[in-house]
């Protein structure tokens, strides 16, 4: 996982936890969530299992908890999934997002520019999606710049509140776009009191990556 990687590669230790079905778990002590997507199934699983701890998560996420949600994580967030026939399929209710199904699925290559840290930055990722998202009172990750983005009409792409940042981004998202990998760390090391500078790795390979990749689709 390119977040534990790059922790490592500065000399930060990190445990990563793979969090099971039904297993206790404390939100507010973890650093860093990722919420991912899959199947139906799994994500039906997945839902049911959240919907009963979802008050430890709302509290974590209003104190600061970092959480990158992708695909079926983002939409599950949010407080409902309206399928083809109307029926609606209840989320957490923690962001205030909703997500309907579309008939076509929005594939492709995705470039969205968007600010980290007061710097507008362009990172660049794969969606493959057939819900299409639209938020409320939230502010999107980005601007899209090549693709659909969340719905593929308002031209914004993901959602952010506190320190959570959600995408269709897949890519892998992380690996590619070091940035959003080092503001992550740096936003979970910040709530534990950590002052000091990222140390900065060589990224001149991912670099040099998302140039081509903009070259291309841009």
């Amino acid at each position: 996982m390119a977040f534990a990687r790059r922790c490592r590669w500065r000399g930060i230790d990190v445990e990563v936890r793979q969090i099971s079905l039904g297993e206790k778990v404390s939100f507010k002590e973890a650093d860093f969530l990722f919420l991912g997507g899959g199947s139906d199934r799994e994500q039906n699983l997945m839902a049911g299992d959240l919907a009963a701890r979802k008050e430890q998560l709302r509290e974590a996420v209003e104190e600061g908890l970092v959480v990158l949600a992708i695909c079926g994580g983002y939409q599950l967030l949010g407080k409902y999934y309206r399928t083809l026939d109307g029926k609606e399929i209840p989320g957490l209710g923690i962001l205030d997002l909703y997500t309907r199904a579309g008939r076509e699925r929005l594939i492709g290559n995705v470039a969205v520019e968007m600010e980290i840290n007061g710097m507008t930055h362009r990172v660049v990722g794969f969606e493959n999606h057939a819900g299409r998202t639209f938020l409320g009172d939230l502010k999107p990750l980005g601007k899209v710049l090549a693709g659909r983005g969340n719905n593929g009409e308002d031209g914004f792409e993901g959602a952010r509140y506190n320190n959570v940042f959600c995408s269709y981004l897949h890519g892998p998202l992380l690996p590619k776009n070091t940035v959003l990998a080092d503001n992550f760390i740096a936003l979970a090391l910040k709530r534990r009191g950590w002052r000091e500078e990222l140390r900065p790795l060589d990224d001149s390979f991912e670099k040099a990556a998302v140039d081509t990749m903009l070259k291309r689709i841009l």
